[in-house]
């Protein structure tokens, strides 16, 4: 069962669903993500607008939140995951001074709509269904990055990250088969 790792909240177990369609980003990759974040990238977490994509737990947007964000949208489209998502939502804001919102859609749905500008993204989509591009591209498109934004994706370690125009790949590591991918936008 994962844990938020840092922040006010640290410690607080996370529920996960049932099932193998849902796979958490491990403590291990969290922690050294968010490391990464915050000493690589002049920490782009603290009073932040993060957005978590494919959110399935909410693992890495309530790790944001557990670390000082000022808001947290969680979209996720299945519905029992949703109900463990609103669980741990419950379960780590206490405490924590940002907001957290969950958006019951579809990515690609959610994304067509009115865009707000966000600091920060986690891009966790289902491996193999091909569907970090096509969303990597409506981010950059539809309005949803502010200026100094990032995109963190988390991808199998055999399959390649690919940047969308106006973006270039600022960091990668693999941690097992599990790789992250920080996309910034280029000079």
């Amino acid at each position: 069962m994962p844990r938020i790792v840092g922040g006010v909240a640290r410690g607080r177990r996370l529920a996960v669903p049932k099932g193998d369609r849902v796979r958490p980003t491990s403590d291990k990759v969290r922690e050294a993500l968010f490391n990464i974040l915050r000493h690589r990238f002049d920490d782009p977490v603290d009073g932040a607008r993060v957005l978590d994509l494919f959110a399935g737990a909410g693992t890495l947007g309530l790790e944001a939140l557990s670390r000082g964000a000022a808001e947290v949208v969680f979209v996720e489209a299945d519905r029992r995951h949703g109900r463990v998502l609103d669980e741990n939502i419950a379960t780590v804001s206490k405490g924590c001074p940002g907001a957290a919102q969950r958006v019951q859609a579809r990515v690609e749905r959610h994304l067509t709509g009115p865009a707000t500008a966000f600091d920060l993204v986690f891009l966790d989509p289902p491996y193999g269904v091909g569907a970090v591009t096509p969303t990597t591209e409506r981010l950059a498109a539809g309005g949803w990055l502010a200026p100094r934004a990032l995109i963190c994706v988390e991808h199998p370690a055999r399959e390649a990250s690919s940047a969308p125009a106006g973006f270039e790949s600022a960091f990668a590591r693999t941690w097992g088969s599990t790789a992250i991918t920080v996309l910034a936008r280029t000079p």
